[in-house]
C-alpha cells in the first residue's frame, strides 16, 4: 500500500514540476522525508495522505483534495466538535517560495508604482547581483533609444544608484525631464548624452546637470 501510494505521489509531483525539496517544504518535513515516502520506505497516517493531497493538488490514496477549506472533525457523537480551517494552497505556495522569489515593483517615469509586478529569483541574498532593495523596473515611455532596441513599452531591470562608475545607459533627471540615454565621460567634467531614435543625437552636458536615478542592466522585450 506505501509503496502505490508513493508512487502515486511521485507522480503527481513531477507533474506539477516541483522538486522533493520544495515538496518537503510545502509540507513542512525534510527532503529526505520526501524521499523516503516515495520510495514506500513510509507508511503514511490519514492526516499525512490528506496534507498530501492538499499541497498536491491530486487525488492521492483516493482522497478528494478538493473539499471544503472548513472541516468538522467529531471525536464523538455530539461531543467535542472541533472547527479547522485549513492553509489555502496558493498561501502554502507563497510561503514556500518566499525565500526564492523576490516581487519587484514597476515603476513609469514619474516613479509612480504601476499594478503590474515581477518576479525574480533571490540568489546569495541578492537580485541580479544587487541589494534586493536596489533594483526596480522601468516602462519605457517613448522611442528615444530605438537605436539601441529600446522601444516604448519595453521593461528594463533598473540597478537603483546616483552614480556613474563607468560608461552605460542610464535613466536620468536632466533639465527637468526624465528620459534614459547612453552616457560616456569625456573631459573637462563633463557628459556626453546619446540617444538614437533612427539616428545617432548627441548632447553635451555638465556632470552637475545630470541626476543619475538609476543604470539599466536588462531589457525585456515586449512581444
Amino acid at each position: 500500500m506505501s509503496n502505490r501510494m508513493g508512487l502515486e505521489i511521485s507522480k503527481l509531483r513531477k507533474e506539477l514540476g516541483i522538486t522533493q525539496k520544495q515538496l518537503g517544504k510545502i509540507m513542512g518535513v525534510s527532503e529526505s522525508f520526501i524521499i523516503d515516502v516515495e520510495a514506500g520506505r513510509r507508511i503514511l497516517n490519514e492526516d499525512l495522505v490528506k496534507r498530501f493531497s492538499k499541497a498536491l493538488r491530486g487525488e492521492v490514496g483516493k482522497l478528494d483534495i478538493y473539499e471544503a477549506e472548513e472541516k468538522v472533525y467529531r471525536s464523538e457523537p455530539q461531543k467535542n466538535i472541533v472547527k479547522v480551517v485549513e492553509k489555502p494552497v496558493q498561501d502554502i505556495w507563497n510561503d514556500a517560495l518566499a525565500g526564492v522569489l523576490m516581487t519587484v515593483p514597476v515603476y513609469n517615469y514619474k516613479m509612480e508604482r504601476q499594478a503590474e509586478l515581477k518576479q525574480l529569483p533571490i540568489i546569495n541574498n541578492k537580485v541580479e547581483g544587487f541589494a534586493k532593495d536596489k533594483v526596480f523596473y522601468l516602462v519605457i515611455e517613448d522611442n528615444d533609444m530605438a537605436g539601441f532596441r529600446i522601444l516604448n513599452g519595453d521593461r528594463v531591470l533598473v540597478h537603483s544608484t546616483h552614480e556613474m562608475d563607468k560608461d552605460g545607459i542610464f535613466f536620468i533627471d536632466y533639465k527637468g525631464v526624465r528620459t534614459v540615454r547612453q552616457i560616456k565621460n569625456i573631459e573637462g567634467g563633463k557628459l556626453l548624452l546619446i540617444s538614437n531614435k533612427g539616428s545617432l543625437v548627441t548632447d553635451t552636458a555638465y556632470r552637475k546637470d545630470v541626476k543619475i536615478l538609476g543604470r539599466l542592466i536588462r531589457l525585456e522585450i515586449m512581444l
